[in-house]
């Protein structure tokens, strides 16, 4: 069922700015009361609208809310000089709709949830999810995906390791500025949210796909390269019972990609045996589809 709606552009739209939602419930609800910090530029965005309010500058919403939405303006120029106008479009959408959520999902008062761990348990998994959802329907909230995704393109390091310093110098701050637990706390909350964002990520599940047919594997060829977007291998086998030949096709592709292989096979040829490795590790010339 999801796979068919991730497939739709505009169910895929509306799934995305669900999980902005779902991502700005669960740090107003979980996070933001227990005065902890998120991760990447929304963290440091937090920290702003604390100091800001220090002074005496605060407002009736969230300002992280709309501070994230002015940093994420010249990332998403970068974004749309550098990675797809189809990547930057989705991810307009979903930055404006989670600063504008973040923004206006009240923030209760006393926490929810007395206990800190706790609260950053069930706030890192209902954001782990929520990022997730917009990741595999292609699209992101921007700050260091955006930044990360440019600095790999350019031969200076990967998204992983650019987060990884800027998540540490952030709660660096954090146990500065405020109190090491307050850091440790919103580590352990951003850990887990990562943890559940690459569990849900279709896109960073790699799949080996072997296709055994006998009819139209030049036509299914043609569909894995030019609608795919894939390399494929092939070759000629015989079958053990019959000895007679049989085209063989291998191709590497990500989760969310073989749904509309699925489909294209059912139609193609219904009658193609395949077999599915789910997870295998990948190197070289590997590339990873935002969408």
């Amino acid at each position: 069922m999801f796979d068919k709606v991730i497939h739709n552009r505009w169910a895929r739209i509306g799934v995305a700015v669900l999980g902005t939602l779902l991502s700005a419930v669960a740090i107003n609800l979980f996070i933001t009361p227990q005065n902890l910090y998120a991760s990447g530029v929304l963290g440091m965005c937090q920290v702003i609208r604390t100091l800001l309010a220090r002074v005496g500058i605060t407002a009736s919403f969230d300002l992280a809310g709309v501070l994230y939405l002015i940093v994420n303006i010249p990332l998403i120029v970068l974004a749309w000089k550098t990675l797809g106008r189809k990547f930057v479009i989705l991810m307009m959408i979903c930055v404006a709709s989670n600063s504008l959520f973040v923004a206006i999902v009240p923030i209760p008062a006393t926490p929810i949830i007395d206990d800190k761990l706790t609260s950053c348990m069930l706030g890192g998994i209902l954001n782990g999810f929520a990022g997730g959802l917009i990741l595999t329907c292609g699209g992101s909230t921007g700050g260091l995906d955006t930044i990360g995704m440019y600095l790999s393109q350019k031969g200076k390091g990967t998204v992983g390791k650019f987060a990884l310093v800027f998540n540490a110098v952030l709660y660096a701050v954090c146990a500065g500025l405020f109190s090491l637990p307050v850091a440790l706390y919103s580590a352990i909350y951003s850990v887990l949210c990562s943890v559940f964002v690459d569990r849900l990520h279709q896109q960073n599940i790699a799949v080996q796909v072997l296709i055994f047919t006998r009819e139209n594997s030049d036509e299914l060829k043609k569909y894995i390269v030019n609608k795919v977007g894939r390399g494929v291998t092939y070759w000629t086998g015989y079958g053990g019972f019959t000895d007679k030949p049989v085209q063989v096709l291998c191709v590497c592709l990500n989760k969310y990609e073989i749904a509309s292989l699925r489909q294209a096979m059912a139609e193609i040829d219904p009658h193609a045996f395949v077999i599915v490795d789910e997870g295998v590790s990948t190197t070289g010339n590997f590339e990873r589809h935002l969408a």
